[in-house]
């Protein structure tokens, strides 16, 4: 993957434009989802997963993935200027999040290269959707404690349990799976194993669960008896708790293997500098106030800065104190800003921040009201906040652990 030159990004980067500008679809007649994990009709899933293979067979996904699996085989340049494209141009998200932004690095690192045959190139195209068997209903964010059981009969083992907040569980084809294999290990995480596991398998079943934006995001999964071959066992029996962690570092954000694209939509604080350019207050101009104007002045700078720690951690020279500082804030710091951002597009909304999606009296059709609402579910997927800081205490800061 040789680094191009500034012609040969450049020539890329305006095909890539001319790409996105023709074949972007704004407006397809129905809600797109802002985030992978408001999926919730047939309509939005077809349409999202047409729209991923079509920027694949574009070449503008999976660009810098190895060429022998199914991607470009480019640097990585490239995919960002690609995904720059995307942005710019306000693409739809790409739906297949597990697979491209967590089980593909993974595989790429640490799999066999009869499973990167089998599962990059599909995974890349949304041929193949992944999603998620990590959270479990009776406890919480202790991952470790997961409890259910895979337990080996033969050349399978036979598994039994439930695992709930799983996006598109009821659509996956494969799920990346943490369950216990041991139960008499010394200690909680050795006794856990990881799964490519297929999902089209007698005795997994799904029900919906629907969200306080009254979408179906979401699904609990079951598993009665259900039979996998000793095939899909990951990084070998009682190595779950480092395979879910080297996940985690994917999806944390701690680790960077660019596919391409974003599985949840960015929001261009320009977008709220309109909408509180359109607001009044007592009659005045919203940005008249200057405390209001002192507010979206910082979001700006924030938003400016994440940007540019962004571009910061890809320079070592520039990370010498904390290595791991800027990588392992990232999830902490972008989606408590999301968060906070959305919630302030409410305050000066007045009475209408009361109406929701297909209220005629509705801001933008409840767009800022899906945002904020939506925003909750990043603040907490991959470990919520709280859990954020205490990685952030002991990995960068050297702080001794909480008892």
């Amino acid at each position: 993957m040789t680094k191009p030159s500034a012609a040969e990004l450049k020539d890329y980067a305006a095909q890539a434009d001319a790409w996105f500008k023709e074949n972007t679809v704004r407006d397809p007649g129905f809600m797109l989802p802002l985030t992978f994990m408001e999926v919730s009709t047939d309509q939005q899933f077809d349409f999202l997963q047409d729209w991923q293979r079509k920027v694949y067979e574009a070449g503008y996904l999976g660009a810098s993935w190895p060429k022998e699996y199914g991607g470009g085989g480019l640097h990585d340049d490239y995919q960002r200027a690609a995904t720059r494209a995307m942005k710019k141009y306000d693409a739809p998200i790409m739906i297949n999040a597990i697979g491209n932004g967590w089980a593909g690095p993974l595989i790429l690192d640490l799999g066999t290269e009869e499973q990167k045959q089998k599962f990059i190139k599909p995974m890349l195209s949304a041929e193949d959707i992944w999603c998620q068997g990590f959270s479990e209903p009776e406890h919480g964010s202790d991952l470790g404690n997961a409890q259910l059981k895979a337990v080996r009969d033969g050349d399978d083992y036979v598994l039994n349990g439930s695992k709930i907040w799983t996006s598109l569980g009821d659509r996956a084809k494969y799920m990346i799976l943490l369950a216990r294999t041991d139960f008499d290990a010394p200690n909680k995480y050795a006794g856990l194993s990881f799964f490519l596991n297929p999902m089209n398998v007698e005795g997994i079943t799904t029900t919906k669960i629907k969200k306080m934006t009254g979408e179906y995001g979401f699904v609990q999964c079951f598993f009665t008896d259900a039979r996998v071959s000793a095939d899909c066992l990951f990084g070998g029996e009682g190595n779950g708790w480092s395979m879910a962690m080297k996940t985690l570092e994917y999806e944390r954000g701690a680790k960077v293997k660019p596919v391409g694209g974003y599985f949840v939509k960015e929001l261009d604080v320009m977008q709220i500098v309109e909408l509180a350019k359109n607001s009044t207050r007592g009659g005045k101009p919203l940005l008249d106030d200057p405390v209001m104007r002192d507010k979206m002045t910082q979001f700006m700078i924030d938003i400016q800065a994440l940007n540019l720690n962004n571009t910061r951690r890809r320079m070592p020279q520039l990370m010498q104190d904390r290595p791991m500082g800027l990588p392992l804030m990232n999830k902490l710091a972008r989606t408590d800003l999301i968060q906070r951002l959305t919630e302030f597009s409410l305050e000066f909304q007045g009475s209408k921040a009361g109406y929701y999606v297909g209220d005629e009296n509705a801001v933008d059709d409840g767009y800022w009201h899906r945002s904020y609402l939506n925003s909750f579910s990043s603040t907490i997927g991959g470990g919520t906040s709280q859990i954020q800081r205490n990685i952030i205490a002991e990995h960068a800061l050297g702080l001794p652990k909480t008892r």
